[in-house]
């Protein structure tokens, strides 16, 4: 079973439309092309409205993840960085994020394996 990164389709800022289905297709793209083992998913709703975008991290026998507030328009980069630390992690912990940029910044919540 692959990792993955469930992003809101529905995330928006005030007056201004969803951008959670293209960033999804954008970074589908740039995971294949850096060959992570990850999925790319969208989902209605991650109940962060208040501070679009958000996304999940989850993997099988791992940490999931939450975090909210991302920027599609400039962290893509930090995302396919805090992709790889997930993937490298076998338990999906996160000890060092700093590889993550400004998403390290935007996570929420941590739930520990089941």
């Amino acid at each position: 079973m692959k990792d993955r990164v469930v992003i809101c389709e529905t995330c928006a800022e005030k007056d201004s439309a969803p951008v959670g289905l293209a960033w999804a297709s954008q970074l589908s793209t740039a995971v294949a092309k850096h060959g992570l083992n990850i999925d790319v998913l969208t989902t209605p709703c991650l109940n962060m409205c208040d501070t679009p975008l958000s996304f999940a991290l989850q993997g099988h026998k791992k940490a999931t993840y939450l975090f909210s507030g991302a920027d599609p328009q400039t962290d893509t980069q930090d995302m396919l960085g805090l992709l790889k630390l997930y993937n490298d992690a076998p338990d999906g912990w996160i000890e060092d994020a700093q590889k993550a940029g400004r998403l390290r910044l935007c996570l929420k919540g941590r739930v520990p394996k089941l």
